[in-house]
């Protein structure tokens, strides 16, 4: 049964150039588990630091970056099957996986093995749903299910897709996605809060200076909606609302960026600190410590693991 290493945590604890470090060391090939470094164009405002990849002694392969082009729709069940494509292949040239990023739902549905269905949209479904409120419908939902989480119950429009989705589940029990057998090995990076607060600060301005807003206003005049850039949220949210709405000023778009940038760093931290109450075990390393103390850390426990 294969090994997978996973290096997760919040955003600016230096989690690529460290996956890229240890991948060096163990003949890795690492894998993104994150929900927006999937598309293409969408560089500066999601931090893929392509350049990480390169070593003096080669390029470290990374699979699930620019798959799709911005604006298309992608989800979980997307996640899953083409992480399984991009594991199953590692393994075939003898290489070891590693799965890194800070979206904590495509982590977990990995460590857990979640069986998720390709559930069509169901109008009529959705229209038999209308009459019932927010709290009847999560009612329904957790006689179906065990929520691990509150992100299906967040919206209503997350309620009534949840539902969809379990009742194609019982209409279609074979429709599901099969992720294979694996042993796992979790590695969590995190560091002293008011220095990760420093660290968002200093990298949203330098994304800022190279180019991001250019990147944003290439986006829309390529024909990707705004409604769509809102929906992928912090950078692409403020950034096309600052070059749409004219009473949206520079000043009012970076300190609102700012500020959900570091709520969503604290976010990332509860859902791995929920996963950890629910039995998943993380090995915590201190994101200042010097590099190569990290990385034969990770190393002396995945060869440990082996």
């Amino acid at each position: 049964m294969s090994l997978l290493l996973t290096i997760l945590g919040p955003t600016a604890t230096g989690k690529t150039a460290l996956a890229v470090a240890v991948a060096e060391q163990i003949g890795g090939e690492i894998i993104s588990a994150d929900s927006r470094q999937v598309f293409r164009g969408m560089d500066i405002g999601t931090g893929k630091d392509l350049e990480e990849y390169n070593l003096p002694s080669g390029r470290i392969p990374c699979h699930l970056v620019d798959i799709r082009n911005a604006g298309e729709e992608y989800n979980l069940y997307h996640f899953q099957n083409d992480f399984i494509k991009a594991f199953e292949g590692v393994i075939a040239r003898g290489n070891k996986p590693i799965l890194c990023g800070g979206t904590g739902m495509y982590i977990e549905s990995i460590v857990r093995g979640y069986q998720l269905p390709d559930a069509p949209i169901d109008l009529e479904y959705r229209r038999s749903l209308e009459p019932y409120s927010d709290t009847e419908l999560a009612q329904r939902l957790a006689g179906l299910i065990k929520l691990h989480n509150h992100t299906d119950t967040e919206t209503r429009d997350r309620l009534v897709r949840a539902l969809e989705i379990q009742e194609f589940r019982l209409k279609n029990p074979e429709a599901f996605t099969h992720l294979p057998s694996m042993r796992h090995l979790i590695i969590g990076l995190r560091s002293d809060r008011q220095v990760v607060v420093e660290r968002i600060g200093k990298r949203l301005r330098q994304r800022l200076e190279n180019g991001m807003i250019d990147e944003i206003k290439r986006l829309l005049d390529n024909g990707v909606p705004k409604e769509r850039l809102l929906k992928y949220g912090l950078e692409y949210k403020h950034i096309a609302r600052y070059l749409t709405e004219p009473d949206y000023s520079y000043e009012q778009m970076f300190e609102n960026l700012y500020t959900d940038i570091r709520r969503f760093s604290k976010r990332q931290m509860t859902w791995f600190r929920r996963m950890e109450r629910n039995g998943i075990l993380i090995h915590w390393l201190d994101s200042q410590s010097p590099l190569q103390s990290n990385v034969s850390e990770i190393v002396g426990l995945y060869n440990e693991a082996e």
